[in-house]
Parts: C-alpha cells; structure tokens; sequence
C-alpha cells in the first residue's frame, strides 16, 4: 500500500494531500531489498533507500476484507464488524464496514479534502439479486458500493473484489449497481494509468483547489497469478526452479502443497515485479508533478502469502508467511530514513499516526484502537509498540473461533480454536524464522507471561475468545 501526502511546487503551504496504495497478498520478505528472497522489485528498492522501512509490519487479521477494514477504520475487526471477509456467507452476520463509521477518509473529507478510490474496495457485503459478475455464482464476493456507503470518497473507479487481473471490472463515480465495465488490460497497469491522470486532473476529475486523498488499490499479487503479462513472467521463466526452493517450510515436490509452490512462485514473483514497475511509474508521476517534497508515502500490503508454505494455500493463519507484510514511510525532511526492527506497529496505528504527521486538526473517533507513532517514525525518539495482537480464520457465524496471537520481536504465541479442540503454539522468531518447532510445552513461564498480555489485549478489544478451552 502506498500513502502518499502532498503539495504543488506552487503552493507549499496547502494542505498535504495524501495517496495510499494497497497491493494485495505481498508477502514481507518478497522484496528484493530483504535479500530474503530472489524477485526483483527495482523501483520499491530505491524507494526504501530514502524511507522508514519497517522490518516488522504485520496483518492483524491477514485476510482481504478485515486487513482494509483496520487499515481505514483504525479499528480492530470486533469492532469495526469486518471479522471475516465480506461476501455472501457473510451478509446475514452484518460482515461489513458500517456506513456511520468513521474512517480516514470521512476525517479528511471534513478537513476540506477531495477524496478518490481506484481499485479493490471488498467492504460492501453483497446482497440479492447478485451482480453479474462470475464471482457471484455460489458465493457471492462482488457488490457495488454506493454513494452513501464511499465513506467520503469523491472520485470513485473501484469494484469490491474480482480476481480477473488481465480483464478486470470497475464502477465509475455515477454508475449504477448493473452499469460496470470491463477493461482489457492488466489490473496494476490500467490502475497506474487512472492515478497518474488523476495527478495531472486530465478531465477536470477534481477540484485543482482542494488538497485530495487517493487509494490505489491494486489486486496482485493475489492469485490467478498466471494472468500475468508475458514480459514480466519472462524475467523468471529461465530461473533454475530449485533455486527458488530453499526455505525449509516448502513442502515437498510430491505433496499437493509442494506442487502448488512450485507450479505459481515464478508467476507470484512475475507479479510481484510487473506490480513494482507500475508503482515506479505513480512515484515518478508525483515527482514530474512536482507533489513529492511535501508528500508522505507509504508502501504495504494488505497481508502476504504462504502459496503452499507450511501446507498453507495462502493466508488467513498466523505464520509469518501470512501475517508480515512490506511497509514503507517516506515524506522528504520530515521522516528520519532508516530500516527499523524494533517497532511492532499494527494496522489500526495507521489511522491516528498519519493524520498526526499530515497535521489534520479534525478530531479524531474517540473510540480508535490505534495509537500515534508519528514522533518515532520521524525522528526514531519516542514511544513504540513493542506487542501485536494478530487474529484470523474466524467463522462468521461465530466470533470464538479462529486464532488469536500475540506477536513480539522474539516470540509468537498462538492459541487456535478448530474441530472444537484448541492447539497451542509458541515460536521463538529469532532462533526458528521458519516456525518449524513448536517450543510452547518447553517454555511454561514464556507461555506464562505472553498469555497474561494476549488476555490484556483480548480485554482491550472486547474479544471473548476463550484462551482455556
């Protein structure tokens, strides 16, 4: 995701303007500058030689829908009523972002910005009659949001969610639920496209008077990962396969996990790079604009990936593959550059911690989960989180199940409810990256002492999960 705050070289004291941009299943280490693991991603490298780069970002909930949900609500998902992902299983439960919520976008719009939104949204449940679209057969996953449920948002070129990234579909601001189109182009590349004509207000598309917001909101690298344009699965398509495979938690070759990891990782990584190249082209668009000397960005994803790791089809459970995600904070001046492994910052820190360093004076909800980190993340003084709660696989008809964790620099403790039985798991990060031992029976009094703050943060966000089951 890519936030991004701004000003004209021609008025430095407007507002900052701002630009998230979000991409979809991008796992932490998937980053050529991590070293952790060969894919090229050039432009996001450079990047992070000027940035905060936060080593230890996760997914609090890494799934689509609650991930963007405390992304741009600064909730945690009890709260913000998105504890599964939205679609049609659960509509009955009211698995969606409430309409009267207040988000980032909704404070902005009432600072006196213009807000856009291209690309996935995924917080509007779908209802009858579905939209006809091809995700809604059985399950239904694609609706239509409507004015009153943008949340502030002026400019709207967005769909809930949809998985064709070579032929994706979009609601333009005035269409109607049944007036979509579709365009035959790859997702990321039509979605820079429409950011950068934004940048340049080609049409008249906002106010040239107004600070304004944008969310770009790109799908890959979620899967189909073979839609990927040939040019960028060329890159790897002469990659010695086993050099790709040397991760102890890579199932083997004769496993179905196994054959899923070795028949997509050079298309996840062709993605990955293809998805590189068109946020290159949106930071170089804000730099020819002359937008980038007073402009935050930040870069992450909505979750990460396991594709096949750890017997795991892709997120959704608390491995690391999963739950780290890339983050990245740049705003020229005013950000101390640095790669951090110490703060434990988590997605509903975003919220208050971005409107601090925007100065937006507009009052903030007085019930957000999130904290302001802006002091530490500019100058590497000051308070940080040093804990995260993280939770996942939740049935919607039943917020006691799933998994809860707690997360710090050291150890992930996880207790997951499943088949009404509850597994216990402790992993020492340091010593085992891979979680491949579980060490909870050995360390009673490191188990001790992570629960009693696992319960804290249970109590804090009015989760009943019950630990002792």
């Amino acid at each position: 995701m890519c936030l991004a705050i701004s000003c004209s070289a021609f008025a430095q004291n407007q507002k900052p303007n701002l630009l998230i941009i979000i991409n979809d299943q991008w796992r932490g280490e998937a980053m050529g500058y991590t070293g952790k693991e060969p894919v090229k991603t050039p432009n996001l490298d450079a990047f992070a030689k000027k940035s905060f780069v936060s080593q230890q970002m996760v997914a609090n909930y890494p799934l689509c829908s609650p991930s963007r949900a405390m992304i741009f609500s600064g909730r945690y998902p009890l709260k913000n009523h998105v504890y599964s992902n939205v679609n049609s299983k659960g509509t009955p439960y009211g698995i969606e972002l409430p309409a009267d919520m207040t988000c980032i976008s909704d404070v902005l719009k009432a600072s006196g910005y213009f807000n856009g939104y291209i690309g996935k949204w995924h917080l509007d449940a779908p209802h009858e009659p579905y939209v006809n679209t091809s995700n809604n057969k059985e399950t239904a996953w694609n609706e239509w949001t409507p004015p009153s449920r943008r949340h502030g948002y002026d400019y709207w070129y967005a769909y809930g969610t949809y998985d064709d990234h070579a032929r994706p579909m979009y609601w333009n601001t005035n269409d109607s639920r049944e007036n979509f189109h579709y365009v035959d182009e790859w997702g990321p590349k039509h979605e820079a496209d429409k950011a950068i004509a934004f940048f340049k207000n080609e049409g008249n598309v906002r106010p040239a008077n107004k600070p304004f917001s944008l969310v770009v909101s790109m799908n890959p690298p979620h899967s189909g990962y073979k839609t990927v344009p040939k040019k960028y699965y060329d890159i790897y398509k002469d990659v010695d396969l086993e050099s790709l495979l040397k991760d102890p938690d890579i199932p083997a070759a004769d496993t179905k996990m196994g054959k899923l990891y070795r028949d997509n990782i050079k298309y996840y990584y062709a993605n990955i790079t293809g998805a590189d190249e068109q946020i290159g082209r949106i930071l170089d668009q804000l730099k020819q604009s002359g937008l980038d000397k007073n402009t935050l960005v930040i870069f992450m994803a909505d979750h990460g990936n396991s594709l096949g790791k750890h017997d795991e089809v892709s997120k959704n459970h608390f491995h690391e593959e999963s739950v780290r995600i890339p983050f990245m904070m740049y705003m020229d001046g005013k950000i101390f550059p640095r790669f951090d492994a110490q703060m434990l910052m988590s997605e509903p820190d975003i919220f208050p911690t971005v409107m601090s360093l925007m100065g937006v004076k507009t009052p903030l909800p007085a019930d957000l989960d999130g904290r302001d980190f802006s002091e530490y993340i500019k100058t590497g003084k000051g308070d940080y989180p040093t804990q995260q709660y993280i939770m996942g696989s939740v049935t919607a008809s039943n917020p006691n199940t799933g998994f809860r964790s707690l997360r710090t620099a050291q150890y992930k403790l996880v207790y997951q409810y499943q088949k009404k039985q509850t597994s216990k798991y402790l992993f020492d990060l340091k010593k085992d990256p891979f979680e491949l031992n579980n060490i909870f029976d050995k360390n009673p009094e490191t188990v001790k002492s992570l629960k009693k703050d696992l319960k804290a943060w249970l109590k804090q966000t009015n989760d009943g999960f019950d630990l002792d089951r």
